[in-house]
């Protein structure tokens, strides 16, 4: 970003904004072309600023920005719209997805086809108002988003290269993937169907096993890779639940 003074136009999503200053607002943008980066807004939380309403999570914007340091300055921000607003159960998945991304998410690398997963998981979050239907969204972009950064996740062939049987269980080694459990090892290590990982790889989670599985197997994953930092969105959404 040092060597851009000026961007116009690209395609992005807020991820998170807080405030700076009096009048001034430091939002964290995911960009089609950049990656997650920082943007300053100045004087965005002035009452008639032309940026004030515009700012929103969720939504498909076109920014434009320039400077050269660590936070350039946000110039022109346009609503592009084909978005519905997220409501309910939704929307707090959304913040959910926009906390993954902001703590997996390395600055500055881009990552043109999360940028478009992330898009279509968000039209997906408002066309489902099925509680099973947003479990199996979030689980796939999940698998998206770990495969993006880097983190080969292979969901065809065991560790030994063997293919995956959907009749036989296995257990997910990180780094190296699944290793198929012997009879009698179900109990020894988290266990996982075949059936699962192949709805995995063809992204398609429509039984109420293959969700709940998938769901145990990337909250490991998910750990694994977030080196012990909890995420405040899954901590609320536990205390909602007890209460």
């Amino acid at each position: 970003m040092s060597e851009r003074s000026r961007v116009d136009g690209q395609p992005a999503f807020v991820l998170h904004t807080h405030p700076f200053r009096e009048t001034s607002l430091i939002i964290e943008v995911f960009s089609r072309d950049f990656g997650r980066l920082a943007l300053l807004a100045r004087g965005a939380r002035r009452p008639r600023a032309a940026l004030r309403g515009l700012l929103m999570s969720f939504q498909p914007l076109e920014l434009d920005w320039a400077g050269k340091g660590e936070v350039p300055n946000l110039m022109k921000a346009e609503w592009v719209g084909g978005q519905p607003l997220l409501s309910g159960s939704a929307l707090f998945c959304g913040y959910y997805l926009n906390e993954l991304m902001m703590q997996l998410l390395p600055r500055e690398d881009a990552h043109p086809g999360l940028f478009t997963a992330y898009a279509e998981t968000l039209a997906g979050l408002a066309a489902q108002p099925d509680p099973a239907d947003l479990e199996a969204t979030l689980r796939l972009f999940e698998k998206a988003l770990l495969q993006e950064i880097g983190y080969g996740l292979t969901f065809a062939h065991d560790m030994a290269g063997e293919p995956i049987f959907a009749e036989a269980l296995y257990t997910y080694r990180m780094e190296h993937g699944a290793v198929r459990l012997a009879p009698g090892e179900e109990d020894a290590a988290p266990a996982i169907s075949g059936q699962t990982l192949l709805d995995l790889g063809r992204g398609a989670l429509t039984e109420p096993r293959a969700r709940n599985e998938a769901k145990a197997l990337m909250r490991q994953l998910l750990a694994y890779h977030l080196a012990g930092r909890e995420l405040a969105t899954r901590k609320i959404f536990k205390e909602l639940q007890e209460l």
